[in-house]
């Protein structure tokens, strides 16, 4: 979102909502940033990164929910409230965020959704999100298969509008399909994936749908934080599970920790991706590091392992590096059954197998082809320029 913003502030007043604790990385990226929400970080952090997986489970999912229902409503009123006398001209909206565009739609605000993963939109044919990392397929039974599991999430997601019609309502959101049958927290006017179409497998997208490729920017910290330790003549393994998954951490550190002690021929790299953290670990081959900033440092590795957030995938995929796929939760199944589809990254199912996919990637002469194939294909600044051009198109 800031990197789009950027953009646009060559030819736009840019404003930029979000919660307190994102207004330094705002200001850093040269851009307006307004606070709203307030005391909303911790209320986020409990629900984005609790301290378990949330996967299927019932009850986790429904206290998940709850939470983001309660910041939902305030998001609703305090952007209701703000629009009646600061409205802007274009609304732009992260996909996690349904209220805003129904905020818009009440104050006769044009608004476009950005979506980094558009495999979680849902389709009239291919394989379903959620459902385990699905891949695609032309057999009865795969095609059934497909059917059955589009029919499976539309219907969950009609039994939970249902169940929590009024707070749902109460937030603003009024229906969840459209009269055209696609999803109405998504823009009917433009959806702006930051993706890489050739990932993606084929189907048929909603008219709506833009592909302008990935949006890679992070930016400058005000904190100096220290340089990963690179060794000359050694490879180098970057192991990253993002800015969320703390409760998956420290194993997962372990698991690399014993990885490393058995290849000492290989520099090994843990990030917390946590820039509040100060401190580092190194033992022998082996660094726990509190933030690595992969704008500056993806490119100097040979190879990344990731749990498959959008982010860090196109980071991969942008300087053309092979990578290991550990999908904990959420869309991230699905980012690896692509990722693996195209012959750029290792799926790995269970940590015990973590050593011999990292040693497979570093040698895999196809995939390293594949890697950079990928890379060639990938131009921030171009998608950038196409949603500049689609905004003046929209004003003109």
């Amino acid at each position: 979102m800031l990197a789009i913003g950027r953009a646009l502030a060559v030819d736009h007043d840019i404003r930029v909502l979000s919660t307190a604790g994102a207004m330094s990385r705002v200001a850093a990226a040269g851009l307006q940033g307004r606070a709203i929400l307030p005391g909303g970080d911790d209320a986020l952090r409990a629900i984005v990164d609790p301290p378990h997986a949330i996967g299927s489970n019932p009850v986790r999912l429904h206290r998940q929910f709850q939470g983001a229902l309660r910041l939902l409503t305030r998001l609703h009123d305090e952007l209701h409230e703000l629009y009646r006398h600061e409205p802007p001209e274009l609304q732009l909206v992260d996909f996690t965020l349904p209220v805003a565009g129904s905020v818009a739609v009440q104050a006769g605000i044009p608004w476009w959704t950005t979506l980094p993963a558009p495999c979680v939109l849902e389709s009239r044919d291919g394989p379903p999100s959620y459902l385990g990392g699905l891949r695609p397929g032309t057999s009865f039974w795969r095609r059934l298969q497909h059917t059955v599991g589009r029919r499976l999430i539309r219907g969950f997601k009609r039994s939970v509008f249902w169940l929590y019609r009024a707070r749902i309502r109460g937030a603003g959101v009024a229906q969840l399909y459209r009269d055209d049958g696609e999803e109405a927290i998504y823009s009917p006017t433009c959806i702006l994936a930051m993706a890489s179409p050739e990932l993606e497998f084929a189907r048929r997208w909603p008219p709506a749908l833009r592909f302008v490729g990935p949006m890679l920017y992070t930016p400058p910290h005000p904190l100096t934080l220290s340089e990963p330790p690179f060794v000359d003549g050694r490879k180098h393994v970057l192991v990253t599970l993002g800015t969320h998954l703390g409760w998956r951490k420290d194993a997962f550190a372990a698991s690399v920790r014993a990885v490393a002690a058995v290849r000492q021929g290989i520099e090994f790299h843990f990030t917390d991706g946590d820039t509040r953290r100060t401190g580092s670990e190194r033992v022998a081959n082996f660094a726990r590091l509190p933030f690595v900033d992969y704008d500056r440092f993806v490119g100097r590795y040979d190879a990344i392992v990731h749990h498959g957030g959008a982010g860090v995938l196109h980071h991969t995929l942008a300087h053309g590096k092979p990578a290991v796929v550990f999908p904990c939760d959420y869309d991230q199944f699905d980012h690896a059954a692509r990722l693996e589809a195209a012959g750029v990254a290792v799926w790995l199912r269970r940590p015990d197998g973590l050593g011999s996919a990292i040693d497979r990637v570093l040698v895999d002469d196809a995939m390293q082809a594949n890697c950079r194939r990928f890379a060639a294909r990938i131009d921030v600044a171009a998608g950038l320029e196409q949603v500049r051009e689609l905004v003046r198109r929209h004003f003109a």
